[in-house]
């Protein structure tokens, strides 16, 4: 069995998506990330960095439980353990390993940043909101280019990179994105959005999650908290 302990955000809907797809069971573990869960003792053996998501395996690879964090060192694994979604050929395989490193050191973190400045921030810095918001309409910019000459963010066949990167673009309206200028892309979210697994998937703790609106969540997702050596 896999136990996963995460959130229902983008990252925590790569896992979700991804072990739907794949048809693995698996229980799920609530870490609400702006009541300071991520903080627990029991959560930080498995996910040092205190971030979400991060996985149990109690049938690692050498049939020992294996824990992970960082979800796309889980998206690689699960493919591994699967042999779901990641091409077997190499010069196949290194095309979606590069788009998932383009997701984990791109998208993630400048939409991310997107989301915060323009959504969550306490003051409104207008460099900010400038810098982040031009810099997720040219990463936009740089995957529909590739939905142009692909079906899929890394070649004709879906994997674990549309995977990791679908999620992140549900709230593009957070990032000052108006589909209308990226159209191809646009196509590739639609399909993705129909995907059974994917409607299962971003429901995954979409019921228990509630919008920041007190100081204690603004303070364990972004304040002093958060940044305590531990």
């Amino acid at each position: 069995m896999i136990d996963v302990y995460s959130w229902a955000t983008p990252n925590g809907h790569k896992v979700h998506i991804m072990l739907e797809e794949c048809g693995l069971p698996y229980r799920v573990h609530p870490v609400n990330i702006g009541a300071g869960d991520q903080f627990q003792p029991e959560f930080l053996k498995i996910s040092p960095n205190n971030k979400i998501p991060a996985l149990v395996d109690s049938q690692g690879p050498d049939g020992q439980p294996i824990s992970l964090f960082e979800s796309g060192a889980i998206l690689i694994y699960l493919a591994a353990k699967t042999g779901k979604l990641m091409p077997a050929a190499d010069r196949d395989k290194y095309e979606v390993l590069q788009w998932l490193m383009f997701q984990m050191g791109g998208v993630g973190p400048m939409l991310g940043q997107a989301h915060h400045f323009r959504i969550y921030a306490p003051q409104k810095i207008d460099y900010a909101i400038d810098r982040y918001t031009n810099e997720a309409r040219r990463l936009y910019g740089v995957m529909d280019k590739q939905v142009t000459q692909h079906r899929y963010i890394a070649g004709e066949t879906y994997t674990i990179a549309d995977i990791a990167i679908y999620p992140w673009l549900r709230s593009w309206q957070n990032q000052g994105i108006d589909w209308a200028d990226y159209p191809q892309l646009k196509r590739w979210f639609d399909e993705i959005s129909a995907r059974p697994a994917v409607i299962r998937g971003v429901q995954v703790l979409a019921d228990q999650r509630k919008p920041l609106l007190d100081d204690k969540a603004r303070a364990n997702m972004f304040g002093a908290r958060q940044y305590q050596r531990r």
